[in-house]
């Protein structure tokens, strides 16, 4: 998540993954560790991670920026704060990369049984 970014999301108390020790974790171990630690939103640019991870039955949920990048993140900046303010618990919604309208993939996953 860029930097700057944490500014803007006033609604939440933001925290770097270096912040707490948790630089070398990847993908699993991270939504492990923050679901773990009570954590209700993880924001990352990582595209891949709905490809990457069973995101079934996760309590966390998961916001994707457009980009790493700040510039392009500024540029989106009201959709951004918006999918992170309105994240519920399970939900995945992924900002794609390069496009000014609003162009989002929201879902919500179940657990095992089909309940959310």
């Amino acid at each position: 998540m860029p930097r700057p970014l944490a500014r803007f999301l006033v609604k939440h108390q933001v925290f770097r993954s270096a912040e707490l020790g948790w630089s070398r974790l990847k993908n699993g171990d991270l939504l492990r560790a923050a679901e773990e630690n009570g954590f209700e939103v993880l924001v990352t640019a990582d595209q891949n991670l709905s490809y990457q991870q069973n995101l079934i039955g996760r309590k966390l949920a998961l916001v994707v920026l457009p980009s790493g990048q700040w510039p392009k993140v500024m540029l989106r900046l009201e959709e951004v704060v918006r999918a992170v303010d309105d994240a519920l618990s399970g939900s995945f919604t992924q900002l794609e990369p390069d496009s000014r309208r609003r162009s989002t993939r929201s879902s919500r996953f179940a657990d095992e049984s089909g309940e959310n």
